[in-house]
């Protein structure tokens, strides 16, 4: 793995952490129920999807640079299929998506859909053509 790669990796886990427990703590303070609505999976999920969706443009970069932005809209579009196999079934089940069962898979997306955009960008600004 590249030292960029990791590098990458460990501030992603360091940020998506810091927004787990801030969102546990919003939770408490607004008395809800910190672990309901699958909060621990959707961060997990999100994490691993992210980095392994970076792993793989990483490990394709070099030979296949014209496509990297299709193999990142393709991991977008697997992560909203996960979203709907995972999540949605379990969120409709009363009929309705709460606002706490949105941000429990909004938050860690945004987090590291943000993330991936910035460090992808500006590994392509650097390459060479």
């Amino acid at each position: 793995m590249k030292k960029t790669t990791f590098k990458f990796l460990m501030v992603l886990l360091l940020v998506i952490s810091v927004f787990f427990i801030a969102h546990l703590y919003i939770l408490q303070n607004k008395e809800i129920p910190i672990f309901s609505d699958r909060i621990v999976l959707s961060y997990l999920l999100n994490f691993a999807m992210a980095a392994a969706i970076l792993i793989f443009i990483q490990s394709r970069f070099n030979k296949k640079s014209s496509q990297t932005g299709f193999i990142f809209l393709a991991g977008s579009g697997l992560k909203f299929l996960v979203f709907f196999m995972v999540f949605y079934p379990f969120y409709q089940q009363d009929g309705t998506m709460s606002s706490t069962e949105f941000a429990a898979f909004f938050v860690p997306y945004a987090c590291c859909l943000i993330l991936e955009v910035a460090f992808l960008s500006k590994q392509l600004n650097n390459q060479d053509y």
